[in-house]
């Protein structure tokens, strides 16, 4: 197709249609034209699409059509609104449609954690050629335990915060290619059985549980959750289903931007309670109680909140009005 030539002749409706978009009010006929325009428009980007592809023109048709759009359906639902139900609809949706990722993926790792302690609580030899005796008296006896109230409560739990979010945001930014996230989960999961296994063998496992369950329940959620949306997004190029292979990664894709963004909240929420709960002199089982809690709550805004989303059509992709226009047309 000669592009040069398709533009010239189609260029009055695109002139048209950015005259009326200049316009403040807009009467009946001109709004009648509007959306008549905006179709024609929308059928000359996907015979670019298809025919050639060029990427300013593509844009140039995009952004027009994308005020068109605006014009015809009016204002969307304000930036607070929006705001609101992202976090009452897209991400339990998302949370809820790929539970059964996430759960394999905690299951996985918390089985494995427990052979691996099992086995080091049994091979005294590993640690040994780990650490040597005067690091492991340090680790055990002073660092674990120091770890959550050398800081400031506060910027302690930016750091820990920030942390989190990375190492979550890199599950997911990884997760296409696959295997770095198994290593990211098995790197941390090996770290966590290793400290637990010497704890218990020096006869303080009450300890080290009692500091690691009032965050780490729902620390730990957040990034197994985010090492199985990583490998779901590895898989949608796999195994598209009916999907094209692009359909499918630009689906999973923007799904995963969406839980990263909400994860965000619920580490923060893990942070705070790392923070100002772990370390504080509250007993056990009271600190241990609210990292209970905030893990229920957890499941409960997935499998309430995310169950009645889910119910009514949202699967955590982005709203359809914001996708850009496609419109079939004959090759």
């Amino acid at each position: 197709m000669d592009l040069d030539a398709y533009l010239a002749a189609t260029a009055a409706d695109r002139t048209r249609l950015e005259q009326l978009l200049g316009e403040r009010r807009l009467s009946g006929a001109q709004a009648d034209e509007l959306v008549e325009l905006y179709q024609r428009v929308s059928t000359q980007l996907s015979v670019v699409r298809s025919n050639a592809p060029d990427p300013t023109v593509v844009q140039h048709l995009s952004v027009l059509l994308a005020g068109a759009r605006n014009r015809t359906t009016g204002t969307r639902t304000s930036t607070w609104s929006g705001f609101l139900r992202f976090f009452t609809h897209r991400f339990p949706a998302a949370l809820y449609r790929l539970r059964w990722w996430w759960l394999g993926m905690m299951a996985a790792n918390v089985i494995v954690t427990a052979v691996m302690i099992w086995w080091l609580l049994r091979h005294p030899e590993v640690e040994q050629s780990l650490l040597g005796p005067d690091q492991i008296k340090q680790l055990v006896e002073h660092d674990i335990e120091g770890y959550y109230s050398e800081h400031a409560a506060s910027s302690f739990a930016t750091q820990v915060w920030v942390n989190n979010v990375w190492v979550s945001f890199t599950c997911i930014a990884l997760g296409v290619l696959g295997l770095p996230v198994i290593y990211a989960m098995f790197q941390n999961i090996s770290n966590l059985a290793i400290i637990g296994t010497l704890m218990h063998r020096h006869d303080r496992g009450g300890l080290f549980w009692g500091l690691i369950l009032p965050h780490g329940l729902l620390e730990l959620t957040a990034v197994f959750v985010a090492g199985a949306v990583g490998l779901r997004l590895f898989w949608s190029w796999v195994d598209p289903g009916s999907l094209t292979r692009g359909q499918s990664m630009a689906r999973e894709g923007r799904t995963a931007g969406g839980i990263a963004l909400g994860l965000i909240v619920v580490l923060l929420i893990s942070g705070i309670i790392e923070a100002f709960v772990t370390p504080s002199p509250l007993p056990t089982w009271a600190r241990v109680g609210i990292g209970i809690l905030a893990e229920l709550a957890f499941f409960a805004y997935v499998f309430i909140v995310g169950r009645a989303a889910a119910s009514h059509g949202e699967t955590g992709d982005i709203d359809d009005r914001l996708l850009e226009d496609r419109v079939a047309t004959q090759a």
